[in-house]
């Protein structure tokens, strides 16, 4: 069963533009400020589409709306290269941003339970640490091919980006079972699996009725998590070449930490049998807040360092919270959850981004780094509720 999960995420993660698009878009004549207009406008169209498109995820089918998801991104990729003019671009951006959305949590969701059908879900975190690390270095290699095949052209980019995806949602049309709406209540407990009336509770306020403030808190932690990582991973580019590294290393080290980052997953199952959610936690963001610091010092192999050795292990930690989750939530809702802290990823990712981004133009990339170890000090305050023990749900 987990192999078509393993080819599709080889074929979803083929994204030949992903390394060059920000040159594309500069070819199109779009300036940088027009550049970041339409990632914030991508972010934030994806970060209000994803409760209604979890719905759609829970009630139509997981593996439909990855279909239409897919669907949206390609024939986007596909205009980008058949139409000009920033107009068109903030449209295609917005509907791609809708595409993001229905791909998110459905395929995880789809993952899980069918797994769970199969009485298999405690195999979920080794399937898809694997279906993690599949999906980086597939990324990896397309984004180092992307520059070979924009010698030939700029269509040829898009284009085989756009079969990639449609391909991929052939993968799982032929091979992947559905699930959704009844087929996933039936997964839950007999006594969860409708409501008093007979019939099945679902949308936003199910959701949030079943969530504990234990589990809203984690939600809040691996929102902040990502909004640490994310903005890190990017901004090292800019502070590595502030403190004196050539561009060639740096592009050196950036592609070793994409990998470094693809591989750890490898070990989260591991690492949550012999360390736990509860110690994953708060060592990631104490990794987290030490590397940004140390990168406040300036000195640059320093920064290589602390960087290589920090960039895994919000992945690892990342597949484990994310198993707190799926087993925490019952099947009827898990896509709609799942997309709820999507959305809060993507909401904290894009202010991460405003404001890193801002102490860098203030004080500098590595003392803006610094004055960041903030924001996972932060989370680690706030994690204290979700490492006590008690209910992810309320029964």
């Amino acid at each position: 069963m987990a192999l078509p999960f393993y080819a599709y995420a080889v074929l979803a993660n083929s994204l030949f533009q992903r390394g060059v698009f920000v040159l594309y878009l500069a070819h199109q004549g779009f300036s940088i400020s027009q550049i970041a207009l339409l990632q914030t406008l991508l972010y934030i169209i994806s970060a209000v589409a994803e409760v209604p498109t979890g719905f759609v995820a829970d009630r139509v089918g997981r593996r439909a709306s990855i279909v239409i998801g897919q669907g949206l991104i390609a024939a986007c990729l596909v205009g980008q290269v058949a139409l000009t003019g920033f107009p068109w671009f903030i449209a295609l951006f917005a509907v791609q941003g809708i595409g993001m959305a229905f791909v998110s949590g459905a395929d995880t969701a789809l993952l899980y339970d069918l797994l769970k059908r199969r009485g298999a879900q405690t195999h979920y975190i080794k399937v898809k640490s694997r279906y993690a690390t599949f999906g980086a270095t597939t990324m990896a290699l397309a984004i180092a091919l992307g520059g070979s095949l924009q010698k030939v052209s700029w269509e040829l980019v898009y284009l085989a980006s756009a079969g990639a995806l449609v391909l991929a949602a052939g993968v799982l049309l032929a091979r992947v079972p559905e699930m959704g709406g009844k087929e996933a209540a039936e997964l839950d407990e007999p006594e969860d699996s409708a409501s008093e009336n007979g019939a099945t509770p679902l949308g936003t306020a199910a959701v949030l009725r079943a969530l504990t403030p234990r589990l809203a808190s984690l939600v809040v932690v691996s929102g902040l998590m990502h909004a640490t990582m994310t903005p890190y991973f990017i901004f090292t580019q800019e502070a590595l070449s502030d403190q004196g590294l050539a561009t060639t290393l740096v592009s050196v080290v950036m592609s070793a930490g994409f990998l470094i980052g693809g591989f750890a997953p490898l070990l989260a199952d591991r690492a949550d049998r012999r360390l736990g959610v509860h110690l994953l936690v708060p060592l990631t963001l104490l990794v987290l807040a030490a590397a940004l610091g140390v990168s406040g010092l300036g000195l640059v192999w320093l920064t290589v360092a602390v960087f290589l050795l920090a960039v895994g292990a919000p992945d690892i930690t990342a597949v484990v919270v994310d198993n707190v989750f799926n087993e925490g939530v019952p099947s009827r809702y898990r896509a709609s959850l799942l997309s709820m802290i999507t959305f809060v990823e993507s909401l904290l990712i894009g202010c991460g981004y405003l404001a890193l981004g801002k102490l860098i133009d203030v004080f500098g990339p590595s003392e803006g780094f610094a004055w960041y170890a903030a924001v996972p000090t932060l989370a680690l305050l706030l994690s204290i509720p979700s490492l006590r023990k008690g209910h992810w749900i309320k029964p």
